[in-house]
């Protein structure tokens, strides 16, 4: 029988055929996941964080289009499409954003705030700014 555990100290990896297997959230949980996985081709990445500030960068997941989810508190998603920021406010438990693949990314919460993240992981990138296409 499986035991319980909780999203926001156990991450799940899945692969290309969504096998999951589970990973401690540590302090070099990160470190972890890159000597575990390598460059994360074909992989996801279902986590779970809470926050109470802005995030001080932007990210972006050019393998796939990453979904986002409320849990709880209220937080704006911005999105730099090409054509202008998009900002997206999630107030209510259970209402998500799916962020297009290529998309830089940012959050910036109302108040204390715990999200869902199933991602993409393969060539991750983050920025303190978007970078931009010059039109």
């Amino acid at each position: 029988m499986a035991t319980p555990k909780q999203l926001d100290s156990t991450f799940v990896v899945t692969d290309s055929n969504f096998v999951a297997e589970t990973i401690g959230v540590t302090d070099t949980i990160w470190a972890d996941i890159d000597a575990t996985y390598g460059d994360f081709k074909g992989r996801t990445l279902i986590s779970s964080f809470a926050f109470a500030d802005a995030w001080p960068t932007w990210e972006m997941h050019p393998a796939g289009d990453e979904f986002v989810c409320l849990l709880d508190g209220d937080v704006e998603m911005t999105l730099a499409l090409p054509d202008g920021d998009k900002t997206v406010r999630l107030s209510e438990s259970g209402a998500f954003v799916l962020v297009p693949k290529g998309i830089w990314h940012t959050a910036n919460p109302h108040r204390p705030t715990r999200m869902l993240f199933v991602t993409p992981g393969q060539g991750t990138e983050n920025r303190e700014q978007p970078v931009r296409e010059s039109r």
